[in-house]
């Protein structure tokens, strides 16, 4: 689906990764999810249009969870090993909408060291987080065999 911007995120990023380096996108993801800063222009490409909302310090502003939301988002198109531990520490995040994401980002990237992570968000009170740790853990014992 192509946002407002013309793009969807996956191509946005991967515009993105071509121009600074995967492992340099991604290392901004980790800093946004590690709350380390933000810089804007990723914030942007992660994020779009909505980046805009978020910047102008609407639906919670850069301390909400939408940056996350969208930082996690952006670790299924841009990767460094060195992400797995946000990825891993996302399933404990107050937002249901990072959780989601880091159950998502688990299963892509087929991160062992998340099954106790995954397993207990097969508990979580949002049905669409209990779903995505479902499939990740189904991704993670598939990867095993």
């Amino acid at each position: 689906m192509a946002s407002g911007w013309g793009l969807t995120p996956r191509q946005s990023i991967e515009i993105e990764c071509q121009r600074r380096s995967e492992k340099a996108v991604a290392r901004e993801c980790v800093a946004i999810l590690s709350g380390r800063g933000i810089d804007e222009a990723i914030l942007r490409v992660l994020a779009g249009p909505g980046a805009a909302t978020v910047l102008n310090g609407g639906e919670g502003g850069v301390s909400g969870y939408w940056p996350r939301v969208w930082a996690m988002r952006g670790l299924l198109y841009a990767w460094d090993p060195s992400a797995a531990r946000v990825v891993v520490e996302g399933a404990n995040d107050l937002s249901w909408r990072v959780r989601e994401m880091s159950a998502k980002v688990v299963a892509k990237r087929h991160l062992d060291d998340a099954h106790d992570s995954m397993t207990v968000l097969l508990d979580d009170d949002v049905a669409r987080v209990r779903a995505a740790a479902e499939r990740a853990l189904i991704r993670l014992v598939e990867s095993e065999s």
